[in-house]
């Protein structure tokens, strides 16, 4: 069986890194969080992210689930949590729920603490203070059972479909079948292809749940009088050479592998561990829906590119994989593997490996290119009143 060097954590599975996580609970305190961050060690991290201080109540469920979630991400090993003061959203229901994964946490709040500069500078030396209590962490040797590994695609071209997302597919494939979990999204982007996914779920609930999942999204496009079938893909795809939706999601879900849909969770929720393939409910925003998996628990993320993309996540690395020969050469900075070999006739297998070998090298600390780069982008799925209705039972 694979296996990879991480860091144990008191509940839960390992983790690939080893962070102190500073979590603003809404805009407001999001600079707050980044200057405490740049301030206090190399391995303390933010998550500055869009959402306002008094969200809907299903909107601010889902924010509160997203935070609880990244924080008890086993690459968190201590979490600080910064809020303005008047938000709706609750800080002390957040760190209580990272504290309940067995992460040590400290609260804070702007207005209590005298101001921006007061709580940067308590913020700083509570952050140092948490990063000196995992520090002494080291890796051990883990079972590849644990991890949890999100898959994205975006900036794709025809090549997406052929070379790249096939590959990574066979290497979700080999997780899969070494006992971990595999996890895509972008919900949007299994449309026209969806009987495909609906065929490999295990059983009626889990079909019925996907096919819901799809009818939901396309019905939200609808009441923004979109129609996701007869749409065409984005112009971007379209100059990839991409010409239909259908095209686009065969190329899309194959970047999950051949194995059982195993389940399909909503946005940010807990991805099992051992899980096999299970979906992610998610808009089809890059970085939303990478944060909804990191969220859910992937320690890390395989990103698929055909034009380029520059995309990573300031707690979960992310491998960039290209199909595109032209993209492999004048973004070769960004990329961390060149599946464009097929094309010139590599096998897909034989790139899948590539592939599972570089996330057992990226879990066991080899740093991804956009580490390097400290490219480090996050933002949560803001729902839309239409979304909120529905939640409500008013659509």
């Amino acid at each position: 069986m694979a296996t990879f060097q991480g860091y144990r954590r008191a509940d839960g599975p390992a983790g690939v890194r080893n962070y102190v996580a500073v979590v603003p609970t809404s805009v407001a305190a999001s600079a707050v969080t980044e200057a405490i961050a740049d301030r206090a060690a190399e391995n303390v991290r933010s998550t500055p992210h869009q959402m306002g201080i008094d969200p809907p109540d299903a909107a601010r469920e889902q924010i509160e689930r997203t935070l609880s979630g990244v924080g008890r991400n086993p690459n968190v090993g201590a979490a600080l949590v910064v809020s303005l003061g008047p938000e709706t959203v609750d800080a002390d229901a957040i760190a209580d729920e990272i504290a309940g994964a067995g992460r040590d946490v400290e609260a804070l709040s702007i207005s209590d603490t005298g101001g921006t500069a007061a709580t940067v500078d308590a913020g700083v030396d509570l952050a140092r203070d948490l990063w000196e209590g995992i520090a002494d962490a080291r890796r051990e040797e883990r079972d590849a059972s644990e991890l949890v590994f999100g898959v994205e695609c975006g900036g794709s071209d025809a090549t997406s479909g052929i070379a790249a997302n096939p590959a990574v597919g066979a290497a979700c494939d080999r997780l899969v079948h070494d006992g971990g979990t595999a996890s895509f999204s972008e919900t949007p982007e299994f449309i026209g292809a969806e009987h495909i996914l609906a065929d490999r779920c295990v059983d009626d609930e889990v079909r019925e749940r996907l096919l819901d999942r799809v009818d939901r999204r396309e019905s939200t496009a609808q009441l923004m009088g979109v129609d996701l079938r007869g749409a065409q893909p984005s112009p971007g795809n379209q100059e990839g050479g991409l010409t239909t939706i259908e095209e686009k999601s065969l190329g899309a879900i194959s970047k999950g592998g051949t194995t059982p849909v195993r389940g399909i969770v909503d946005y940010a929720e807990p991805l099992p561990i051992g899980g096999g393939l299970v979906l992610m409910d998610t808009p089809g925003y890059d970085v939303e829906s990478v944060v909804g998996k990191v969220a859910g628990g992937a320690q890390i993320v395989a990103f698929t590119t055909g034009r380029g993309s520059t995309t990573g996540n300031p707690l979960a690395p992310v491998i960039k994989v290209t199909g595109n020969p032209k993209t492999a050469d004048r973004l070769a900075s960004n990329m961390d593997v060149d599946a464009s070999t097929i094309i010139d006739g590599e096998s897909i297998d034989a790139v899948g490996q590539r592939i599972y070998e570089t996330l057992l090298d990226v879990a066991s600390g080899t740093r991804t290119a956009a580490e390097q780069r400290r490219l480090e982008e996050f933002a949560i799925n803001e729902l839309q009143p239409n979304e909120l209705a529905e939640l409500r039972g008013g659509a």
